[in-house]
């Protein structure tokens, strides 16, 4: 098949496009940066330098390119994480959900692209009481501390989906980890963990769903080939809280055992969303992707996962 890769220098860009071309498969892969298109061939792709908010330009492209499946992994997430003020780190990466998303899927159904898989994220469940765990049938959170940053998940999510040209696929990719990402070997969050900058806040109870960066790509793989339009969570087996992953981090790390920092002290450095990640979040379930991408991860926990895939 002939697929067009908005974002394939991003860090699942990196391990998709060789997945996809040893699958053989033709791909066109999006960079804007003139000086990442090399790297882009040297994976697999034909490279494309593009800006993905310029709608002539993802028109010219994709048309030209005439793909059965477009595939959006844009984000831009450069630079040091502000959980204090969380919409403005995400404004960048809230636009190429919106703004992009749109641009993109227009061109795609321009080209007649039969499918249209959409990265998301798996982090924004509404009940932060009941169960630790949920499903892609529970509702996002319907007062979120970053209204910004779930208002343009929820335009991409259901951007794609509304329709049959393209038929529409998206993918809630839990906490990202492994090479490229900010959980890798050389990653902005590992570094305040081996720092001892990155404490657990109260009691720790925030649930994480993890994914190791190489299974978010090959859970792309299986969405473009299983073709079943809907909306999938894609993370590990083992949601945990952050009481618990973060100290194991470190102690994969070889840094030593992470701070403990009361709530009230936390929040006017880390802000209200990241309060809510530190105490009250909900993880998901990998439960339908499983089942119906016949998908499963390579790493089923991020115990595995961070002794072995950072």
């Amino acid at each position: 098949m002939r697929i067009f890769l908005a974002g394939a220098a991003g860090a699942v860009g990196r391990q998709l496009v060789p997945m996809l071309a040893a699958a053989g498969h033709q791909v066109l892969g999006t960079t804007r940066d003139p000086a990442r298109a090399p790297a882009v061939r040297a994976l697999g792709a034909e490279p494309v330098v593009l800006d993905a908010l310029r709608a002539d330009e993802v028109r010219d492209a994709v048309g030209k390119a005439q793909p059965e499946v477009v595939v959006h992994q844009l984000t831009a997430l450069a630079g040091t994480s502000d959980t204090r003020h969380f919409d403005r780190h995400f404004g960048p990466t809230n636009r190429l959900r919106t703004e992009g998303t749109d641009i993109l899927l227009a061109a795609a159904r321009a080209a007649g692209a039969r499918l249209f898989v959409a990265q998301s994220f798996a982090g924004w469940p509404g009940e932060r009481t009941g169960g630790p765990v949920k499903t892609e049938e529970d509702p996002l959170d319907p007062d979120p501390a970053a209204p910004e940053t779930l208002a343009a998940i929820r335009h991409l999510e259901a951007a794609v989906t509304a329709g049959t040209d393209p038929a529409g696929i998206v993918l809630r990719y839990g906490f990202l980890y492994g090479p490229g990402t900010t959980i890798g070997v050389d990653g902005e969050l590992t570094e305040q963990v081996r720092k001892r900058r990155l404490p657990v806040v109260g009691g720790g109870a925030g649930i994480w769903s993890f994914c190791h960066v190489a299974d978010a790509a090959r859970a792309t793989v299986a969405a473009i080939d299983a073709a079943r339009p809907g909306t999938y969570a894609i993370c590990d087996d083992e949601p945990a809280p952050v009481a618990e992953w973060l100290p194991a981090l470190a102690a994969a790390l070889g840094a030593r055992r992470p701070l403990r920092v009361p709530g009230l002290l936390a929040r006017p450095l880390i802000g209200a969303q990241g309060m809510v990640m530190m105490t009250s979040a909900r993880g998901c379930s990998n439960a339908k992707a499983k089942r119906e991408l016949d998908w499963a991860p390579a790493y089923p926990s991020w115990r595995q996962g961070f002794l072995r895939g950072l």
